[in-house]
C-alpha cells in the first residue's frame, strides 16, 4: 500500500518555461558572451538543458570551462522569483489525495526556496527538501533513503513522481522504489519508469495497483 508520495518540483508541478527566461536571464547573457569559444548550437542546446536541470549538472555535462562554471554559480547562488507563480492546472488533482507527500527539488537553495513560496505550496507538503549541489554531495537517492529511514516507510509504500528519468527516476528505481514519469508532452518514447502519466488525474488508478 502506498503511504506517501515523493514529488519533484520543476517541470512536474510548474514549467520552468513560464518563468525560465526571465529567471535566468543573467546566466543566458552569459552564456552569449561567451561566443565564439562556445557554438551557437552547443549554446542552443545548453539554454534548453538549464530549463530542467540543475547548471553545475549542465556544465559539466557540457564540459565548460572551470571559469565559466563558477562565474554562472556565482551570479545564480543568489537568483530569487519574486513574482506570481501559477502550477500546472492538474496539480490540483494531487492536492486531493490523501497521503502524506514530500517535495525533493535540486538546485540553489535561495532560488527553489522562492519558487515554493511564488507558487503557494509550502503547506502541500510534510516536508520539503532543496538539494543545493553548493552544500552538499547528497543526491536525490540519499534523500529518499533519509525520508524513508525517518518514517520508516519501505520501498514499495512510497511512489516518486518526476519528469526527469534520468534524476527523481533513476534514483527512486535504484532504491526499488515504485516510479511515475509526469510526461505531459509524450517526450518519452520508451517507458522510462514503472508507470508513465500525462496528466496528474491518472495518478489514482497508478496508486490503486498497489492496495
Amino acid at each position: 500500500m502506498i503511504k506517501a508520495l515523493i514529488l519533484d518540483l520543476d517541470n512536474t508541478i510548474y514549467p520552468v518555461s513560464s518563468i525560465g527566461n526571465e529567471l535566468f536571464e543573467p546566466l543566458l547573457q552569459l552564456l552569449e558572451e561567451s561566443k565564439p569559444q562556445i557554438a551557437d548550437e552547443k549554446i542552443k542546446q545548453i539554454k534548453a538543458e538549464i530549463m530542467r536541470r540543475a547548471w553545475q549538472k549542465v556544465a559539466d555535462d557540457f564540459d565548460l570551462s572551470a571559469e565559466l562554471k563558477q562565474t554562472g554559480t556565482e551570479l545564480l547562488r543568489e537568483l530569487t522569483y519574486d513574482k506570481p507563480m501559477q502550477t500546472f492546472a492538474d496539480y490540483k488533482e494531487v492536492k486531493l489525495i490523501d497521503l502524506a507527500k514530500f517535495l525533493v527539488t535540486m538546485g540553489f537553495t535561495n532560488m527553489q526556496q522562492s519558487k515554493v513560496e511564488q507558487l503557494n505550496i509550502t503547506n502541500d507538503f510534510t516536508e520539503i527538501h532543496i538539494n543545493d549541489p553548493e552544500l552538499t554531495k547528497d543526491t536525490k537517492k540519499e534523500v529518499f533513503q533519509d525520508i524513508m529511514l525517518k518514517y520508516t516507510f519501505k520501498p514499495q509504500e512510497i511512489l516518486v513522481i518526476g519528469d526527469d528519468p534520468e534524476s527523481e527516476i533513476k534514483a527512486a528505481l535504484d532504491l526499488g522504489i515504485p516510479t511515475v514519469l509526469y510526461d505531459r508532452n509524450s517526450s518519452y518514447a520508451q517507458q522510462k519508469a514503472d508507470h508513465r502519466i500525462s496528466n496528474f488525474k491518472e495518478l489514482p488508478k497508478v496508486i490503486e495497483q498497489y492496495a
